[in-house]
């Protein structure tokens, strides 16, 4: 082995700096200290209380973002918790219509609003 190779061992760089490590973090975030106080105080957590599907808009368009097809499973989730059954079915029933739907949803998502939709069914049944 040569001298070379010997000194090349020693010349690794093991970590960054603690003060590399900050200053690569608020490069990256882009924000001041004061910036993100400001942010951080005014924020407010976002609470759902069972109105999503209000917000939602019908029909999903073709190749509908996931986002929208999201807010969507989100909206017959959120009913379905609060047991509003008949709601969820209604909402089902409005979003996998040709009408509702327009080829926004995929495979998955469909099979899905449909398994709550008989579960609601289900349940009204066993209500009444």
């Amino acid at each position: 082995m040569s001298d070379a190779d010997e000194n090349d061992l020693f010349n690794i760089q093991v970590s960054d700096s603690e003060d590399d490590k900050v200053e690569k973090k608020s490069r990256r975030t882009g924000q001041t200290e004061d910036e993100f106080q400001a942010v951080k105080n005014t924020y407010r957590a976002k609470v759902e209380n069972g109105n999503i599907q209000q917000t939602i808009t019908l029909p999903l368009e073709p190749g509908a973002n996931k986002q929208h097809v999201q807010e969507v499973l989100h909206a017959a989730e959120e009913l379905y918790f609060f047991r509003r059954y008949q709601e969820v079915v209604d909402l089902v029933s409005r979003v996998l219509t040709p009408e509702g739907d327009k080829g926004g949803l995929d495979e998955e998502t469909r099979q899905i609003l449909s398994m709550y939709q008989s579960r609601c069914r289900q349940k009204m049944k066993q209500n009444d």
